[in-house]
């Protein structure tokens, strides 16, 4: 068994057994929401990593999905058929969104992404006949698969964790797939790319839906979690979180906005507990990853290992074998 894939058992087995070694039900349900906001993570990082696009507005897509699942259990429909419609409506939004934002790159991008966020937060409380405005919609029950009662918090975990395996693995064959090398190539070379006949702008648009996608499970599994949404959730400070998470752990991995996502939701659920200004603790400690690890946790951290290890490894034997300072002697 390679190293990567020891890892790998170990980190599953890990997650897998949350529920023992953490302990009280508040600290299994922040472990809930590390993999959800792991999972919109993963999302902002599809555009920011693999295509080069920075996004701040991703928190209205995923308050769309909240929305759409919300809505449909508040007027009675049941739990298939809600994801199902909150899945169409968050699609469809990112489709529109899409077609809009990529009518720019960089700046361009940003401000359009952070522009539709914004009209979406303003529609959540101004349209108060459909989301009912400052009061939010609420959700009275939560889903059973194969008679599980999700309103247990260990099993509302492992419910979590079975959709966050499945968006990471999709995650995975997605960027290592030929079109995520495409995607790729728009990233580092939008002109090369056009001059090998690649359709540039398609390639990113596709990247958006399958962006959307990751963003709207996370906005679904965040409504069954709280059981609540209102218009905080789709603020821009939400979108800037998400792209802080990418940025931190190490954006173009897929392991680095999942740390990202863990480092900012135990500072904000666990260390807010015993330190009242906790966001001047986060701010520094974002300052310190850009400034000693600026590829982000992730990378830096492989590479501090690397160098590390060289620094210890005893230096190679010379060439044919005589000991340093020994040739020629008797």
């Amino acid at each position: 068994m390679t190293a990567t894939r020891a890892a790998l058992v170990v980190a599953l087995a890990a997650l897998a057994a949350v529920p023992w070694w953490v302990q009280g039900d508040y600290y299994i349900s922040v472990a809930s929401q590390i993999l959800i906001y792991a999972i919109f993570a993963l999302g902002v990082d599809v555009l920011i990593g693999y295509a080069g696009l920075v996004s701040l507005g991703h928190a209205g897509l995923f308050g769309l999905a909240g929305y759409a699942a919300a809505v449909a259990l508040a007027g009675g429909s049941g739990h298939f058929g809600a994801v199902a419609l909150a899945l169409a409506v968050a699609l469809l939004g990112t489709a529109v969104f899409a077609a809009l934002s990529l009518r720019a790159t960089g700046i361009g991008f940003i401000m359009i992404t952070l522009a539709l966020g914004q009209i979406l937060w303003g529609l959540a409380y101004r349209w108060v006949s459909l989301t009912n405005g400052d009061n939010g919609v609420g959700v009275a029950t939560r889903p059973m698969p194969f008679g599980l009662d999700l309103e247990v918090a260990s099993h509302f975990y492992f419910a979590t964790l079975a959709v966050f395996l499945l968006a990471l693995s999709g995650a995975w064959v997605f960027v290592h797939s030929p079109f995520g090398a495409s995607l790729k190539g728009t990233r580092d070379q939008p002109r090369r790319m056009t001059a090998l006949g690649y359709n540039v702008w398609l390639i990113r648009y596709f990247a958006c839906l399958f962006s959307g996608l990751l963003t709207a499970v996370a906005g679904i599994l965040f409504v069954y979690y709280t059981k609540f949404i209102s218009p905080p959730t789709l603020v821009l400070t939400s979108s800037a979180e998400a792209v802080l998470m990418v940025i931190s752990g190490g954006s173009g991995t897929l392991l680095g906005p999942i740390v990202g996502a863990a480092l900012v939701v135990i500072v904000k659920n666990v260390a807010s507990a015993y330190i009242e200004r906790w966001n001047m603790l986060l701010g520094a400690i974002f300052v310190a990853i850009v400034v000693f690890m600026p590829e982000g946790l992730v990378p830096g951290s492989v590479r501090l290992a690397q160098w590390a290890l060289k620094a210890i490894r005893p230096p190679p034997a010379p060439a044919g074998g005589s000991p340093p300072g020994r040739a020629g002697a008797p």
